[in-house]
């Protein structure tokens, strides 16, 4: 694999982990009451800072040469 497909898996991995973030928020708000939407909404929060940080490094990077 050359550097460009593996940066594009990355990414791809960084867009996933956004997607499951907002979909874990959205199911905490809506319908899961107590602790257990603590708990959901605490790993949706640490999926949406590292697919943030994972795009963040995508772009960041540049293109490959």
């Amino acid at each position: 694999m050359s550097a460009a497909e593996i940066k594009e898996i990355i990414s791809f991995v960084g867009i996933g982990l956004l997607i499951l973030a907002l979909v874990l928020i959205t199911l905490s708000r809506n319908k899961l009451k107590g602790i257990l939407s603590g708990i959901v909404s605490f790993i949706a929060y640490v999926c949406l800072i590292v697919g943030a940080l994972i795009v963040f490094y995508v772009v960041i990077s540049g293109p490959t040469g």
